[in-house]
């Protein structure tokens, strides 16, 4: 059939594999991210990942781990106030805001005056998901067992702190270790999203299909089911719509993942 003549083609299919394992990804850390309130931190760790990619470009050592160092700091800087008190969040926002404005500006130096790299801003900034290669694959498969992993193993404390914080350390949950994993872990995911769509797109895979199915579910097991389903169709029509196009990957999967999460709202809305 010549509707499916796209997935024939080998970077086609690698990108494929990407976007499946980036969808057990959001399945498992998106619906965290989104339940905890990291959904902003999460966006911010993605864009401060871009001066420290531009920067290990640059001095010549690997770029996914200048990448995450920068994106673990951001996080860990700004993503303590997870489940605190409203005051207390907002005051995580304005940092956030302002890191991420800082983090965006100072990248965008470094590739233009610094390194002379300008080039490679747009990949950075928006992904490359159909130019990736074996190593961008490896990463996303990393950072989506880590993923699976960890929320097995800590998914319930990340629960009882997200519920209640308060309630939680009064039930003996007070060690600050799971939280700084789960933030870690978002830095590790921003990361490993980064080829496929950019540091300003990586909430469309890490946050957006998480939002939409938790719509639709209030118990985690099933919430990450039905979103680890919903990021690999709209990871597929995206890439199927790009390639018709000749529009760019990222943002296409960006706008399907965007138009998912209205028509849902607006049905239950309507509902």
């Amino acid at each position: 059939m010549r509707v499916l003549e796209p997935f024939q083609l080998p970077f086609v299919q690698r990108a494929l594999v990407e976007l499946l394992l980036l969808a057990l990804l959001a399945g498992t850390l998106g619906c965290w991210i989104v339940l905890r309130g990291l959904a902003f931190p999460a966006h911010g760790a993605a864009a401060a990942a871009f001066p420290g990619l531009v920067l290990a470009d640059g001095l010549g050592f690997a770029a996914a781990l200048g990448g995450f160092g920068a994106a673990l700091l951001f996080a860990l800087a700004v993503g303590g106030g997870a489940g605190a008190g409203r005051s207390a969040r907002e005051g995580e926002d304005v940092r956030t805001a302002l890191v991420l404005v800082a983090a965006l500006a100072a990248g965008v130096v470094l590739a233009s005056d610094v390194f002379h790299s300008a080039a490679s801003v747009e990949t950075l900034l928006f992904g490359s998901l159909l130019a990736i290669d074996p190593g961008d694959v490896r990463l996303a498969g990393a950072a989506a067992l880590a993923a699976m992993l960890a929320s097995a193993l800590l998914g319930t404390r990340w629960l009882a702190v997200g519920f209640d914080a308060r309630a939680a350390r009064t039930l003996g949950v007070r060690s600050r270790l799971p939280d700084v994993l789960l933030l870690a872990l978002v830095a590790f995911g921003a990361v490993a999203t980064l080829s496929a769509v950019g540091a300003l797109l990586a909430t469309a895979l890490l946050v957006v299909p998480a939002a939409t199915t938790r719509l639709l579910s209030d118990r985690i097991p099933r919430w990450q089911l039905a979103t680890t389903a919903l990021a690999a169709a709209e990871g597929v029509l995206g890439v199927w719509l790009a390639v018709q196009l000749n529009a760019p990957p990222g943002a296409t999967i960006a706008v399907v993942s965007g138009v998912a999460f209205a028509l849902v709202a607006l049905t239950r809305r309507t509902a």
